[in-house]
């Protein structure tokens, strides 16, 4: 009986732990059949959960992945899944200005709305490294990248409206500080350290963008989201993280599926249209530290963010009319 005992006590532990680990799972079962959805770095991870659901749900969604054969790989599987053939691999590749450029114009040409946006790709760990346009490439795939495709496709999610935008975060922005003298790590640079800098510019973004639209009076809603700490290939780049990630894996690191579910809420859920501007983590609005909140600052890394991907026209000023 003791050893009875013993074993169900573990049993209900390994549960508990395990729905600890997952976090909460979005239920409602509304769909977005005819709706067209973005989502980058989508071949794998999180961002392969995200489009499996919203395909499952009826979506026509792109694929935006760097890899096109691991894309269409992972295209096939989700068509093969979900018997939605809505589902199409285009390449994007966020450390290139021109990329995120040519992504935009093709899907112009191919869509005449954008219903839900969903910024997932990202890089963490890596070491220093400059993109073809001479950017810190942490900064640039996860801030400037998608900086450049949601301004770039504002005008069909105000047209399509309303619209989502979602852009995944990270609870490291608690570590990140926002260079202002050094936004390029020249002088000194820290793999976590710049990884910090650039989800604390998501958030920033977020917040500014979110911002923008209310007062323009677009119904364009944007948040972002902490995924959690998520079994992915993140820190692929970084042998030591890697290593941290494989051990962890199995014990604390939430599933692909879990880490996805934060997303996904803030993408479908009806209860949450017209809110906008916040940072969720395990599906609920979590509060910030205040350099996150810092309005001024966010006004700063926006028009440098404008100077540093080429924007023509200051998209601040014609938001505002």
């Amino acid at each position: 009986l003791l050893l009875f005992l013993v074993h169900l006590a573990s049993l209900l532990t390994m549960c508990l732990l395990y729905k600890w680990r997952e976090g909460p799972s979005y239920r409602k079962t509304n769909r977005i059949d005819g709706k067209v959805v973005i989502v980058t770095g989508c071949n794998t991870g999180i961002g392969k959960e995200i489009a499996l659901e919203l395909a499952k749900r009826g979506g026509r969604v792109y694929m935006a992945c760097r890899d096109e054969q691991k894309c269409e790989k992972a295209r096939q599987e989700l068509i093969e899944l979900t018997g939605n053939t809505n589902v199409f691999n285009r390449t994007l590749n966020l450390a290139s200005l021109q990329s995120v450029r040519d992504f935009v114009a093709k899907f112009k040409e191919e869509e005449n709305r954008l219903d839900i946006l969903i910024n997932n790709a990202g890089i963490m760990g890596t070491p220093y490294q400059l993109t073809e346009d001479g950017y810190e490439q942490q900064f640039a795939v996860n801030h400037l990248g998608h900086f450049l495709l949601t301004n770039l496709l504002l005008d069909m999610l105000k047209a399509s409206a309303p619209s989502r935008i979602v852009v995944v975060s990270s609870v490291a922005y608690r570590v990140g500080q926002i260079q202002k003298d050094d936004i390029n790590s020249e002088k000194s640079y820290g793999f976590f350290k710049a990884y910090g800098q650039s989800k604390l510019a998501n958030i920033l973004f977020t917040r500014k963008l979110a911002a923008m639209l209310k007062n323009s009076n677009d119904k364009v809603d944007v948040n972002c989201l902490h995924p959690g700490s998520v079994q992915s290939e993140i820190t692929r780049n970084n042998t030591f993280m890697s290593i941290v990630n494989a051990i962890g894996s199995k014990l604390v690191l939430r599933s692909t599926k879990g880490g996805a579910q934060t997303a996904i809420y803030l993408a479908l859920d009806p209860d949450l249209e017209g809110a906008s501007g916040g940072y969720y983590d395990n599906m609920t609005l979590t509060a910030l530290q205040k350099k996150a909140q810092d309005d001024k600052m966010a006004d700063w890394l926006w028009k440098k963010s404008e100077e540093m991907v080429g924007l023509k026209e200051n998209i601040t000023e014609k938001n505002k009319a």
